[in-house]
């Protein structure tokens, strides 16, 4: 088992951590705020324009041919900038799904997003559904064709997004459909959520789709989005990586810097205590999801490896992005203060993709299932 970072994961991240850190500002995140859909089009077209977008994407669709190492490199580098582009929903797992399985139109769509030309996403998440390999969704077969009836919940990027992967049940099982936003029947509506970042409930109210539309075949449905479940846990745990290195870097400087009584906060053991648990804990993040993918990347089994990265992410995440608001003090609660958008980003990962509890359920369902 060898850790050490390719020479593409070095170069990827050096080249996303300073494109990012020079575009994502503390003024240029204000900026966003108030933004309907908190989306930085001047970050996305930078990568798309020094080649991060393609680079992770196969040879067949025009690009680097690297994968699920290169994906976590840049996905940690924009963690840590808070960079609000949709590298994971768009890239990572759209166009990676579409350029893996899909027919030549759906390849093109793959292309186009690596050139940053257009921005798909996935809409994995159900209301109520603590199950997300079973969607609830449903897509009945017609004469030529399938209609699609259901809703999933805090969807990427849907108000930008010109194709939407959703999974569906149908009579044969789980099936994965490439699904048009603007086409009749679906609807969709933007949502708050914790991070203020730009999610929408998607619905769908019988939306006609042709056979052309599947990704792959039905038969193929549970694999797909059996991957597509996967990498998005790696990928989400990559960007809490990111973004709690980056919180833990700033507030040790800034326990470094604040004094009380003549004597740096830093100094005082309990302080010194929780940031070296937090420390520990960001160790804990970073060595479960570089097992994790690299297992992926070997083509190994994985799952008990994704599910133990994903619980890191979501556990330990909760711990250090409290511990860096309590030793920011008062300073850690105002809204405007970078480290507040830290401690949100963190709880966004936090639960993305269900909360600890449910990871810990899904790692003893693959424990319990292995042969003793």
């Amino acid at each position: 088992m060898d850790f050490t970072p390719t020479e593409a994961q070095s170069d990827l991240a050096a080249l996303t951590r300073g494109i990012a850190e020079k575009l994502v500002t503390p003024e240029r995140q204000r900026e966003l705020d108030k933004s309907a859909d908190r989306f930085d089009d001047t970050l996305w077209q930078a990568l798309a324009t020094a080649g991060v977008l393609a680079a992770t994407l196969p040879e067949s669709v025009g690009g680097g041919g690297f994968g699920i190492l290169e994906h976590t490199a840049v996905l940690r580098e924009l963690g840590r900038t808070l960079g609000a582009v949709p590298y994971l929903p768009s890239i990572a797992l759209a166009a990676d799904t579409l350029a893996e399985f899909g027919d030549p139109a759906q390849q093109e769509w793959a292309q186009r997003a690596g050139t940053g030309d257009v921005i798909l996403t996935v809409a994995l998440a159900e209301d109520v559904n603590y199950e997300p390999s079973q969607p609830i969704t449903r897509a009945e077969p017609t004469t030529g064709g399938w209609l699609l009836t259901g809703a999933k919940v805090t969807v990427p990027v849907a108000t930008r997004a010109v194709r939407i992967l959703v999974p569906a049940a149908t009579p044969d099982g789980v099936a994965v459909f490439l699904v048009d936003p603007n086409a009749p029947g679906v609807t969709v509506t933007p949502q708050l959520v914790v991070d203020l970042g730009s999610e929408a409930i998607v619905e769908f109210a019988q939306v006609a789709l042709d056979d052309s539309s599947v990704v792959g075949t039905v038969e193929a449905g549970p694999r797909i989005l059996d991957r597509l479940l996967t990498r998005s846990a790696v990928g989400s745990t990559a960007l809490q990586l990111g973004t709690l290195e980056r919180a833990l870097e700033m507030v040790s400087d800034y326990a470094r810097e604040r004094t009380q009584f003549d004597r740096p906060i830093g100094s005082f053991q309990a302080v010194a205590q929780r940031l070296a648990d937090a420390y520990i804990d960001v160790k804990g993040v970073r060595l479960a999801l570089t097992q994790a993918a690299w297992r992926l990347h070997e083509d190994l089994p994985s799952e008990a490896e994704v599910r133990t990265a994903k619980f890191w992410a979501a556990d330990a995440g909760h711990r250090v992005a409290h511990s860096v608001i309590h030793v920011h003090g008062g300073v850690g609660l105002d809204t405007d203060h970078p480290v507040h958008r830290y401690f949100l980003a963190a709880k966004h990962n936090e639960f993305a993709g269900g909360s600890a509890t449910e990871q810990l359920r899904r790692l003893g369902a693959v424990l319990a299932a292995t042969p003793a």
